[in-house]
């Protein structure tokens, strides 16, 4: 052999073995970690975790490790919280120290370099948040406005929905532009027409968008995010989609700064470009790479998880009639026909309030919650978490807690009334995760939900294509979240 590929085969074999050592020392860690399966270096867990089903998995692992357990997302090393009273004591009780984002490669590398609400930390994750939070509750979250504004949204939705004149469709769209519509008025002071070519090519993406990350092929960039940047594959075109979406908001944000009157902002951008003066003499975390990327995560966020929980909602209907003709009854005694539903209705209406949450515990959306991280060394149960870990709370394990939902694979609304048929709060009910890292749109989402599903049902009744006994409500899963299996409805006036 020629002394220079003498000197490469050593090179090589030396780099190897530093990779080798250096994925092992960070896998073994202090030896105070919680127990896991055996992790083999560089690869962790990937050959024994099922990455297409891997809250599944999560669930056999808890049987045979308890409430906390680690395991290895190729060299990521990620501590898994099961059930409520670990959640509770890590995620509430110690929300500071559990405040931090996780690793999630595709969504982190989507929205590089920017820093935004969603995945951002320490002190440039607090403004953010707080200016978020300010600012979505004074353009109408959580107010009247807001709810009027949702109100003329379903309207739209209603009209179109009387326009299929009883024949079989595909409600995603719909639902999807609807509620779309909706966090648009806040970000961007307007709705868009349902035919907007823009408008639709971003319906579309994220549409497309929802059935990538539920792909193999996500799951494995999950694993080996470095190495899947350079192997072809559908993956790639998340980041094409992303770009499209940063086009989109970078032309409305250029619209707004032309046009923005500081005395009279009208949504959400124009409050940023406020932000952004005020702070523009010194080094500030509020810039048009941070509005950008805040306002992608704002509207993805706001019109995905949402569209999907109500038309998972409308497929479980179709399953059991008999839940939706109680709703219909109550709707009809508690609004009639001749008006709009209101939020003020919602503590009238029990059985309707224990359906919509009774449709977000069963559908289980985000099984694993996004990824928290511990913000420093942190001592959990006799366990130590060293600063940096990823944290999986995985929301499943409260959700279907058969102590607080007994039969938990069941739906059944009565497990949020008590014997008198009122309304029954639980503490339990985590869809939108628990402590800090709360999603920013909990109560958007909620008045959505109601307002949006009580207006359909107070004009329509849903009619399934097959027999409600073979309708299949089993969610497809992935990595990352649970969606409905698609399906076909008739809605006939009521």
């Amino acid at each position: 052999m020629e002394p220079l590929g003498i000197t490469t085969v050593f090179l090589v074999i030396c780099v190897s073995c530093l990779l080798f050592l250096s994925a092992w020392r960070k896998m073994s860690g202090s030896g105070k970690l919680p127990p896991g399966p055996v992790a083999f270096p560089i690869i962790g867990n990937t050959l024994q975790l099922h990455a297409k089903n891997l809250p599944q998995h999560i669930d056999e692992l808890s049987e045979k490790y308890g409430s906390i357990f680690t395991i290895y997302l190729g060299s990521e090393r990620v501590v898994v919280l099961y059930g409520y009273e670990i959640m509770k004591e890590s995620l509430i009780g110690l929300g500071e120290e559990f405040s931090g984002r996780g690793t999630l490669p595709p969504f982190i590398s989507v929205l590089f370099p920017f820093p935004g609400i969603v995945f951002s930390n320490g002190e440039r994750w607090k403004k953010l948040r707080r200016f978020a939070l300010t600012n979505l509750r004074n353009f109408g979250m959580g107010k009247k406005s807001i709810e009027a504004r949702i109100q003329e949204e379903t309207h739209f939705l209603v009209e179109r929905l009387r326009n299929t004149h009883g024949q079989p469709f595909d409600p995603t769209l719909f639902l999807t532009h609807a509620v779309s519509n909706v966090i648009c008025s806040i970000i961007f002071g307007d709705r868009f027409d349902y035919e907007d070519k823009k408008f639709v090519t971003l319906i579309n993406i994220i549409e497309e968008n929802g059935k990538l990350q539920r792909s193999p092929w996500t799951a494995l960039y999950n694993f080996f995010p470095t190495l899947m940047d350079y192997i072809p594959g559908p993956h790639h075109k998340l980041f094409k989609n992303a770009q499209e979406f940063r086009r989109f908001v970078l032309e409305r944000v250029n619209m707004h700064k032309e046009s923005l009157d500081p005395s009279c902002p009208r949504d959400f951008i124009d409050a940023f470009f406020i932000k952004m003066e005020e702070r523009k003499n010194g080094q500030s975390d509020f810039n048009v790479g941070s509005l950008v990327r805040s306002t992608v995560e704002l509207f993805v966020a706001g019109t995905g998880t949402t569209s999907i929980t109500m038309k998972f909602g409308l497929l479980i209907l179709l399953k059991y009639p008999e839940i939706e003709e109680k709703v219909h009854e109550e709707i009809d005694l508690v609004i009639g026909r001749s008006r709009s539903p209101c939020m003020a209705d919602r503590s009238q209406m029990p059985y309707t309030d224990a359906v919509i949450h009774e449709i977000q515990r069963y559908i289980n959306l985000v099984p694993l919650g996004l990824p928290h991280a511990v913000t420093r060394d942190v001592y959990l149960k006799q366990y130590l978490i060293p600063k940096g870990t990823t944290i999986f709370p995985a929301l499943k394990s409260v959700l279907y807690d058969r102590r607080e939902f007994p039969n938990p694979e069941q739906f059944n609304p009565g497990h949020f009334l008590d014997e008198n048929g009122a309304f029954k709060k639980s503490d339990f009910f985590m869809p939108f995760s628990a402590g800090k890292r709360i999603c920013v749109g909990e109560g958007l989402a909620r008045m959505e939900l109601f307002l949006v599903l009580t207006t359909i049902l107070q004009n329509f009744t849903l009619k399934p294509v097959i027999d409600p006994k073979d309708i299949d409500i089993t969610p497809e899963s992935s990595f990352v979240s649970n969606a409905p299996k698609s399906f076909l409805l008739c809605v006939l006036p009521r």
